[in-house]
Order: C-alpha cells, then structure tokens, then sequence
C-alpha cells in the first residue's frame, strides 16, 4: 500500500509529469530536462529523485552526466504513465517540446555551437 501512495504522490505534481512527458520520447540528460523545463538544476534533480525513488524512472552515469528514463520493468507502472502521459495538457508542454528541441538542435551542432548561442563562446569573426 506504501508503494502505491508513494507512486501516486510521486505523479501528483505539475514539474515531474511534465518530466515524465518529457521522458516519454527517450532517455534525457538531466541538463536537457533542465533546459527544457526552464528551471534550475537542483529543482530539476529533486523532481527526477521523487520519480526515480517511486521506482518510475531509472538512470545511468556518463562521466559527470545522468541520464533519466522511464523504468518499464515494471508493467504497473508503465501503463500508468503511458495513461499519465496521455491526459497531460498538451498546450502545457508545447513549450517545454520547443525549448527541448532547440536544444537538441543545438547540440547536434557541435558543442562549439551550442556554448556559443549560449553566449559562452565568442562569435566567429566573419570572412
């Protein structure tokens, strides 16, 4: 019964199904999820911690980074997030998608580019 209200209070708040719906797509760096949430890291990492500790997500080292999933081990589990997921507000997500995306975009650039729109990089003097 513990488990059970665990997971549901776990799945009772706006930032971790918005992170759940996030996960939907695929595994994410929390730095991602950040970003795409438009939040600081440690609230980030305190949502991510509830979910996992729910035994909703799981997560992997890679160096300094780590990543989230969903957990579908778990059947239960799984078809009440696919459930969850499916009734969020698509409206309320639409941004995090945007934000999320262009990140990826970004990324997919090079990590030159991506530190220089973030203005950590100076611009490349044109020819």
């Amino acid at each position: 019964m513990d488990e059970m209200i665990g997971i549901f209070k776990a799945l009772s708040d706006q930032t971790r199904l918005r992170i759940v719906k996030l996960l939907d797509k695929g595994e994410l760096c929390v730095c991602d999820i950040v970003e795409a949430l438009d939040v600081v890291q440690s609230k980030a990492s305190f949502h991510l911690a509830v979910l996992k500790d729910a035994g909703l997500l799981k997560c992997r080292k890679q160096g300094k980074w780590i990543h989230y999933s969903l957990n579908e081990s778990d059947l239960f589990r799984r078809m009440l997030m696919v459930s969850v997921c499916d009734r969020v507000d698509g409206g309320m997500m639409a941004e995090d998608r945007m934000r999320l995306e262009r990140l990826l975009k970004l990324k997919s650039s090079g990590p030159d580019a991506a530190r220089r729109n973030a203005g950590l990089l100076a611009a490349e003097p044109e020819i």
